[in-house]
């Protein structure tokens, strides 16, 4: 589903160029689960922002699905970042001026759903998240953790073929970072391509492939041999 090859991303400054990330090569194949690791200015969240053709300013190749990205221009890999991907933001990214229900609805209209269609979701959507009594409240009216489950729910309420979550479950007490990650799991082996970034070597379990990262660099990848399965992470 993915495959990056050579890709790096640097700034100008005075000392010179400075590397975000460095010959990053990368092939996830749909249906995977994968944990991206590592400290804090490693790259993860750039490399993130990359798959999720947020990010224009990087050299290399990249390929999703039938699309070689790297060829597109800017306006064209925001399309297809609309039609296949869903991105849990650390910051949540929640469009102020909008309530909890209008902040869901973005991705579907994105997407052309009909009217009626878009309210169902929504309204499905606020269900399951437990979120039905903040359909009406703007973002600043809500608590981070409220914030992020907000986040998380628009970005799977179009059902993307590519989820992409950068420490989706930050800001959230345990039992609720456990409902999340059961969810992702979940979703993953119904057929979504999931890619995670985090600190948590637990939430790390509920993927099938960890990739780590050091000052930009691909420092090594593992499989993980003792995953969290839906069975073990229902008991």
């Amino acid at each position: 589903m993915i495959e990056i090859r050579n890709i790096e991303k640097s700034f100008d400054t005075r000392a010179g160029q400075t590397f975000v990330l460095r010959r990053i090569n990368l092939k996830i194949e749909a249906g995977e689960f994968v944990t991206v690791m590592g400290p804090s200015g490693a790259g993860k969240s750039t490399l993130l922002s990359i798959l999720g053709m947020l990010d224009h300013a990087w050299r290399g190749e990249y390929r999703l699905l039938d699309h070689q990205v790297d060829r597109l221009k800017p306006r064209e890999r925001i399309e297809l970042n609309k039609r296949y991907v869903g991105f849990v933001f650390q910051q949540y990214h929640l469009l102020d001026n909008l309530t909890v229900a209008e902040n869901l609805d973005i991705p579907l209209s994105y997407r052309n759903v009909k009217g009626s269609e878009r309210a169902a979701a929504v309204a499905d959507t606020l269900d399951r998240f437990q979120i039905v009594g903040k359909k009406d409240l703007y973002p600043s009216q809500l608590s981070g953790g409220q914030q992020q489950l907000v986040g998380v729910a628009r970005a799977l309420i179009a059902k993307p073929k590519l989820l992409l979550a950068d420490e989706p479950t930050g800001n959230l007490h345990s039992d609720q970072g456990r409902d999340i990650m059961r969810l992702f799991q979940k979703l993953n082996e119904e057929g979504m391509t999931i890619v995670q970034v985090t600190h948590s070597e637990e939430n790390a379990r509920y993927g099938g492939r960890i990739v780590r990262l050091f000052d930009g660099w691909i420092a090594g990848e593992e499989r993980v041999t003792d995953r969290i399965g839906v069975e073990t992470a229902n008991r």
